[in-house]
């Protein structure tokens, strides 16, 4: 029995198919690597890679309860899915359940923290600069997504949705770790120079 008769989703690594700048979606479909709807599954992609990051941290300083840490471990699960749907265009991996689930996690990890004064920068723990890196590829993942979208691409609306709200569970989860480690880091900023020439 081969092993691709077993089952298995690789069984190769390499295959030479993409070596002249090419790729192929879901359905055959050939695109260059630099197509929009392939820099979106890229950053999609980058950006479950820090998923990965942040749970590892998360995992090694316990600033989440049990339940809490299983909710961000199954935003990586769902990121996976945000990558498949964009390759396989015409499916769709994320409803608004899923939404709805980082909107309970952003009021959870919010309600006790306290009014910010200022704006907050990068830093305060491992956890809290590994979910700021979530939060900006997060970002610009929804960029490449938006882009895809206006070029003419069908999109699912929670998809786009849910990338919007990641970032905002990752800007209120930066602040939680931060309060258990090394504070927040608020913006000062500059003097202004008021003396005219």
């Amino acid at each position: 029995m081969t092993e691709e008769r077993k089952g298995y989703r690789l069984t190769k690594i390499y295959t030479r198919t993409g070596d002249k700048g090419t790729t192929r979606i879901a359905g055959g479909k050939e695109l260059s690597k630099t197509a929009p709807r392939i820099e979106a599954i890229g950053t999609v992609d980058e950006l479950n890679s820090w998923m990965g990051m942040l749970l590892h941290s998360l995992n090694k300083a316990g600033e989440l309860s049990a339940e809490q840490y299983q909710q961000v471990f199954d935003i990586q699960h769902r990121l996976f899915d945000v990558g498949g749907e964009l390759a396989m265009p015409g499916y769709q991996l994320i409803q608004m359940e899923h939404v709805k689930a980082l909107e309970d996690l952003i009021d959870e990890l919010n309600e006790p923290l306290p009014p910010l004064k200022n704006f907050t920068l990068p830093g305060g723990g491992e956890s809290a600069c590994h979910s700021h890196m979530v939060r900006t590829v997060s970002r610009r993942a929804e960029r490449c997504v938006i882009r895809l979208k206006e070029s003419g691409e069908d999109i699912n609306t929670p998809l786009l949705i849910f990338l919007n709200r990641l970032s905002d569970v990752m800007y209120v989860l930066a602040r939680h770790c931060a309060r258990k480690n090394e504070g927040e880091v608020l913006w000062k900023a500059s003097a202004v120079n008021e003396s005219k020439p």
